[in-house]
């Protein structure tokens, strides 16, 4: 839901780039979670040329918080909602199997790097990755429930 990037101030303000499109996940008193399970309150947050400087009760002071720099903030499964009809959270498709539309596989979904124009997802294959750019004019289909993603052929993405 957001990636830590910074300490701000002496106050254990942290700034976030926000990568939800849920604005109230950093309400005061939302729960997030850290990248190593550890819970987090927020206690406040505002906004702050594109990002929000965000506030947590378990963190005092920048000594606290400067740890936390580049850490990315997670919701509990459970306070996912559902994606809209015909659509998919990014993290759904992990795991999933990138095809070719002729049938090649360039291999699984094992991470997707967020981007200010579109998403990446990384397909690993015997050590090879494939960065397949998520765009319309990319991606033929997403299948979450069957973990298979369909992409076309395009020269220099899926040569092989």
């Amino acid at each position: 839901m957001g990636r830590i990037t910074r300490a701000h101030g002496v106050r254990g303000e942290v700034s976030v780039l926000v990568l939800t499109e849920v604005p109230s996940r950093f309400q005061a008193g939302s729960r997030v979670l850290l990248e190593d399970g550890r819970s987090l309150t927020v206690k406040a947050s505002r906004p702050d040329r594109g990002r929000l400087l965000v506030t947590f009760q378990e963190v005092p002071d920048r000594t606290a918080a400067e740890p936390l720099a580049q850490s990315y903030l997670f919701v509990d499964a459970a306070d996912v909602p559902a994606p809209p009809e015909d659509a998919f959270w990014p993290h759904d498709l992990e795991g999933c199997e990138v095809f070719t539309e002729s049938g090649r596989a360039l291999g699984r979904i094992t991470e997707i790097v967020h981007g200010e124009a579109n998403d990446v997802w990384v397909a690993t294959a015997d050590g090879a990755e494939t960065l397949v750019p998520a765009l319309k004019d990319v991606v033929v289909s997403v299948d979450v429930p069957g973990k298979r993603v369909v992409i076309r052929e395009i020269p220099g993405l899926t040569d092989g």
